[in-house]
Protein backbone atom coordinates (compact mmCIF):
# COMPACT_ATOMS: atom_id res chain seq x y z
CA UNK A 1 0.00 0.00 0.00
CA UNK A 2 1.45 3.37 -1.01
CA UNK A 3 1.67 5.82 1.89
CA UNK A 4 -0.45 8.59 0.43
CA UNK A 5 -0.01 10.85 3.47
CA UNK A 6 3.57 11.32 2.28
CA UNK A 7 2.68 11.18 -1.41
CA UNK A 8 0.07 13.95 -1.32
CA UNK A 9 1.41 17.22 -2.71
CA UNK A 10 -0.27 20.52 -1.92
CA UNK A 11 -2.35 21.94 -4.77
CA UNK A 12 -1.65 19.02 -7.13
CA UNK A 13 -4.15 16.34 -8.22
CA UNK A 14 -3.96 13.02 -6.38
CA UNK A 15 -4.41 9.93 -8.56
CA UNK A 16 -6.49 7.30 -6.75
CA UNK A 17 -6.79 3.65 -7.80
CA UNK A 18 -8.20 0.51 -6.20
CA UNK A 19 -5.52 -1.86 -7.52
CA UNK A 20 -1.94 -1.54 -8.79
CA UNK A 21 -2.91 -3.27 -12.03
CA UNK A 22 -5.37 -0.56 -13.01
CA UNK A 23 -2.62 2.08 -13.03
CA UNK A 24 0.31 -0.13 -14.07
CA UNK A 25 0.47 1.51 -17.48
CA UNK A 26 -0.70 4.99 -16.45
CA UNK A 27 2.31 7.21 -17.16
CA UNK A 28 2.04 10.44 -15.20
CA UNK A 29 4.05 12.33 -12.62
CA UNK A 30 0.95 12.87 -10.49
CA UNK A 31 1.14 11.68 -6.88
CA UNK A 32 -0.81 8.45 -6.49
CA UNK A 33 -2.39 6.16 -3.92
CA UNK A 34 -3.66 2.59 -4.20
CA UNK A 35 -6.50 2.30 -1.67
CA UNK A 36 -7.49 -1.36 -2.10
CA UNK A 37 -10.62 -3.00 -3.44
CA UNK A 38 -14.05 -2.05 -2.10
CA UNK A 39 -15.70 0.87 -0.39
CA UNK A 40 -14.40 0.13 3.10
CA UNK A 41 -10.77 0.00 1.99
CA UNK A 42 -11.21 3.17 -0.05
CA UNK A 43 -12.87 4.99 2.84
CA UNK A 44 -10.30 3.95 5.44
CA UNK A 45 -7.12 4.53 3.45
CA UNK A 46 -8.10 7.68 1.55
CA UNK A 47 -9.66 9.38 4.58
CA UNK A 48 -6.63 8.55 6.73
CA UNK A 49 -4.24 9.91 4.11
CA UNK A 50 -6.19 13.13 3.54
CA UNK A 51 -6.61 13.70 7.28
CA UNK A 52 -2.89 13.23 7.94
CA UNK A 53 -2.00 15.56 5.07
CA UNK A 54 -4.53 18.17 6.20
CA UNK A 55 -2.94 18.18 9.66
CA UNK A 56 0.25 19.34 7.92
CA UNK A 57 -1.62 22.01 5.98
CA UNK A 58 -1.52 19.98 2.76
CA UNK A 59 -4.50 19.26 0.49
CA UNK A 60 -4.56 18.03 -3.11
CA UNK A 61 -6.18 20.22 -5.75
CA UNK A 62 -8.46 17.35 -6.73
CA UNK A 63 -8.93 13.58 -6.54
CA UNK A 64 -8.74 11.74 -9.87
CA UNK A 65 -9.98 8.17 -9.58
CA UNK A 66 -9.13 5.95 -12.54
CA UNK A 67 -10.24 2.35 -12.66
CA UNK A 68 -12.29 -0.38 -14.26
CA UNK A 69 -16.04 -0.93 -14.19
CA UNK A 70 -18.57 -3.46 -15.38
CA UNK A 71 -20.84 -2.50 -18.27
CA UNK A 72 -24.54 -2.71 -17.43
CA UNK A 73 -25.70 -2.38 -21.04
CA UNK A 74 -24.50 -4.04 -24.23
CA UNK A 75 -24.03 -0.63 -25.87
CA UNK A 76 -21.66 0.62 -23.17
CA UNK A 77 -17.97 0.13 -23.97
CA UNK A 78 -14.77 2.16 -23.61
CA UNK A 79 -13.63 4.93 -21.28
CA UNK A 80 -16.10 7.25 -19.57
CA UNK A 81 -16.01 10.27 -17.31
CA UNK A 82 -18.64 9.95 -14.60
CA UNK A 83 -21.24 12.69 -14.26
CA UNK A 84 -23.52 10.96 -11.73
CA UNK A 85 -22.58 8.41 -9.08
CA UNK A 86 -24.60 6.71 -6.37
CA UNK A 87 -24.35 3.83 -3.87
CA UNK A 88 -26.63 1.17 -5.30
CA UNK A 89 -26.80 -0.91 -2.10
CA UNK A 90 -27.60 2.02 0.19
CA UNK A 91 -31.38 2.24 0.55
CA UNK A 92 -31.70 5.96 1.20
CA UNK A 93 -35.40 5.91 0.27
CA UNK A 94 -36.11 3.17 2.82
CA UNK A 95 -34.21 5.01 5.57
CA UNK A 96 -36.14 8.19 4.84
CA UNK A 97 -39.41 6.26 5.04
CA UNK A 98 -38.40 4.86 8.42
CA UNK A 99 -37.42 8.05 10.25
CA UNK A 100 -38.59 10.83 7.95
CA UNK A 101 -35.07 12.20 7.49
CA UNK A 102 -33.52 12.45 4.02
CA UNK A 103 -30.28 10.51 3.47
CA UNK A 104 -27.52 11.69 1.17
CA UNK A 105 -26.75 9.35 -1.72
CA UNK A 106 -26.63 10.55 -5.35
CA UNK A 107 -23.77 12.90 -6.26
CA UNK A 108 -23.31 14.89 -9.46
CA UNK A 109 -19.85 15.57 -10.90
CA UNK A 110 -18.93 18.33 -13.31
CA UNK A 111 -17.41 16.74 -16.44
CA UNK A 112 -14.84 18.05 -18.89
CA UNK A 113 -16.51 17.21 -22.20
CA UNK A 114 -13.33 15.43 -23.32
CA UNK A 115 -14.68 11.91 -22.72
CA UNK A 116 -18.12 10.32 -23.07
CA UNK A 117 -20.08 10.53 -19.82
CA UNK A 118 -21.88 7.85 -17.84
CA UNK A 119 -23.78 7.17 -14.62
CA UNK A 120 -21.94 4.95 -12.17
CA UNK A 121 -23.40 2.62 -9.54
CA UNK A 122 -21.05 1.75 -6.67
CA UNK A 123 -21.57 -1.16 -4.27
CA UNK A 124 -19.75 -3.43 -1.87
CA UNK A 125 -19.95 -6.55 -4.06
CA UNK A 126 -18.36 -7.41 -7.40
CA UNK A 127 -21.38 -7.71 -9.70
CA UNK A 128 -21.20 -10.96 -11.67
CA UNK A 129 -24.81 -12.03 -12.26
CA UNK A 130 -27.33 -11.11 -14.92
CA UNK A 131 -30.20 -10.42 -12.52
CA UNK A 132 -28.30 -7.73 -10.61
CA UNK A 133 -26.94 -6.33 -13.86
CA UNK A 134 -30.43 -5.96 -15.30
CA UNK A 135 -31.74 -4.31 -12.13
CA UNK A 136 -28.93 -1.76 -11.97
CA UNK A 137 -29.17 -0.99 -15.69
CA UNK A 138 -32.45 0.78 -15.01
CA UNK A 139 -30.53 3.71 -13.55
CA UNK A 140 -26.82 3.32 -14.31
CA UNK A 141 -24.45 2.53 -17.18
CA UNK A 142 -21.52 1.16 -15.18
CA UNK A 143 -20.94 -0.59 -11.87
CA UNK A 144 -17.89 -0.90 -9.60
CA UNK A 145 -16.88 -0.77 -5.93
CA UNK A 146 -15.07 2.48 -5.02
CA UNK A 147 -16.15 5.49 -7.11
CA UNK A 148 -18.98 6.74 -4.93
CA UNK A 149 -16.88 6.50 -1.78
CA UNK A 150 -14.12 8.60 -3.34
CA UNK A 151 -16.64 11.16 -4.56
CA UNK A 152 -18.29 11.32 -1.14
CA UNK A 153 -14.93 11.82 0.57
CA UNK A 154 -14.22 14.65 -1.84
CA UNK A 155 -17.57 16.22 -0.96
CA UNK A 156 -16.92 15.96 2.76
CA UNK A 157 -13.39 17.39 2.49
CA UNK A 158 -14.37 20.05 -0.06
CA UNK A 159 -12.01 18.59 -2.67
CA UNK A 160 -12.93 18.44 -6.39
CA UNK A 161 -13.32 14.93 -7.83
CA UNK A 162 -12.94 13.35 -11.26
CA UNK A 163 -13.95 9.72 -11.91
CA UNK A 164 -12.66 8.05 -15.09
CA UNK A 165 -13.75 4.45 -15.72
CA UNK A 166 -12.86 1.90 -18.41
CA UNK A 167 -15.23 -0.98 -19.09
CA UNK A 168 -13.59 -4.30 -18.25
CA UNK A 169 -16.44 -6.82 -18.20
CA UNK A 170 -20.19 -7.25 -18.69
CA UNK A 171 -21.10 -7.55 -14.98
CA UNK A 172 -22.67 -10.96 -15.65
CA UNK A 173 -21.65 -14.57 -15.00
CA UNK A 174 -18.55 -14.14 -17.18
CA UNK A 175 -17.33 -11.02 -15.37
CA UNK A 176 -14.65 -12.52 -13.12
CA UNK A 177 -12.72 -14.06 -15.99
CA UNK A 178 -13.29 -11.03 -18.20
CA UNK A 179 -11.91 -8.61 -15.61
CA UNK A 180 -8.73 -10.61 -15.06
CA UNK A 181 -8.10 -10.74 -18.80
CA UNK A 182 -8.95 -7.09 -19.42
CA UNK A 183 -7.19 -5.22 -16.60
CA UNK A 184 -3.83 -4.86 -18.40
CA UNK A 185 -5.43 -3.42 -21.54
CA UNK A 186 -7.78 -1.31 -19.44
CA UNK A 187 -4.79 0.32 -17.75
CA UNK A 188 -3.43 1.36 -21.15
CA UNK A 189 -6.77 2.87 -22.14
CA UNK A 190 -6.92 4.72 -18.82
CA UNK A 191 -3.43 6.12 -19.48
CA UNK A 192 -4.62 7.69 -22.73
CA UNK A 193 -7.85 8.94 -21.18
CA UNK A 194 -6.06 10.55 -18.24
CA UNK A 195 -3.60 12.26 -20.59
CA UNK A 196 -6.48 13.64 -22.65
CA UNK A 197 -8.24 14.85 -19.53
CA UNK A 198 -5.13 16.56 -18.13
CA UNK A 199 -4.35 18.16 -21.51
CA UNK A 200 -7.86 19.66 -21.60
CA UNK A 201 -7.11 22.08 -18.79
CA UNK A 202 -10.46 21.31 -17.19
CA UNK A 203 -10.86 22.60 -13.63
CA UNK A 204 -12.71 19.99 -11.58
CA UNK A 205 -15.40 20.85 -9.04
CA UNK A 206 -16.45 19.49 -5.67
CA UNK A 207 -19.24 16.89 -6.14
CA UNK A 208 -22.77 18.28 -5.80
CA UNK A 209 -25.56 16.36 -4.04
CA UNK A 210 -28.47 15.68 -6.37
CA UNK A 211 -30.87 16.61 -3.57
CA UNK A 212 -30.87 20.34 -2.90
CA UNK A 213 -31.17 20.05 0.88
CA UNK A 214 -27.64 18.59 1.09
CA UNK A 215 -25.96 21.28 -1.01
CA UNK A 216 -23.54 23.67 0.66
Amino acid sequence: MIDAADAIVADRPLLVSATPGEIEHVHTDLPRIVVGVGGMNAAIHLTAALTAAKAKGIQPSCLINVGTAGALKASVSGVFEIGHVYKHDFNDDVLEAIDGKPALNDLLLETSGVLPTATLATGDSFVADSATRERLAGKADLVEMEGYVIARIGFEFGIPVVLIKQTSDMADESAIGQWADAVDGSSRHLDRALAAYCDSGHVAAVPTPQRAEFRR
